[in-house]
């Protein structure tokens, strides 16, 4: 039974599994890499029986290759391209638009609006009731200025 706890499969595996995992409280997409090291370890010990120093090695040039050549192509694909830090949404295309209240606004006070499927803050200078149709004036980070709707 302790054979089992103390063999370097078992190790090397949960280390690369912890190192997955710790992924996704880090930003920077690295550690998945050395978890994608550990994990070759962990294999390679499967088949043959290796030092402590081949272990080491063998994590820190599969850690490195990874990283070297899959980071690009991982960050890529699961977090998409950054637009030189400008967004690709245009906050001017919300003014003049119609969305609708989810929740009654009162001045001075944050309501909520539907527009284009999504729910944003809201905030009005009067008395907005729910399910009312209502006009975008500007958009202040992640809450819409609202006024009543009025048809031409």
């Amino acid at each position: 039974m302790i054979e089992a706890i103390t063999s370097p499969i078992l190790i090397w595996f949960i280390i690369g599994l912890a190192l997955i995992l710790a992924e996704f409280a880090v930003p920077g997409i690295i550690l998945i890499f050395f978890g994608i090291g550990a994990w070759v370890v962990s294999a390679m010990c499967a088949v043959i029986d290796a030092s402590l120093n081949t272990q080491l090695f063998v994590f820190l040039i599969s850690s490195v290759l990874s990283l070297a050549l899959l980071r690009t192509w991982v960050k890529k694909t699961f977090v998409g391209n950054a637009m030189d830090g400008e967004s690709s949404f245009n906050s001017d295309e919300l003014v003049g638009q119609k969305a609708v209240t989810v929740h009654e606004i009162k001045p001075g006070f944050t309501g909520k609006v539907e527009f284009r499927g999504t729910r944003w803050n809201a905030v009005a200078d009067e008395l907005i009731e729910e399910s009312q149709p209502v006009e975008i004036v500007k958009q202040d980070n992640l809450t819409l200025v609202v006024k009543p709707f009025k048809s031409n």
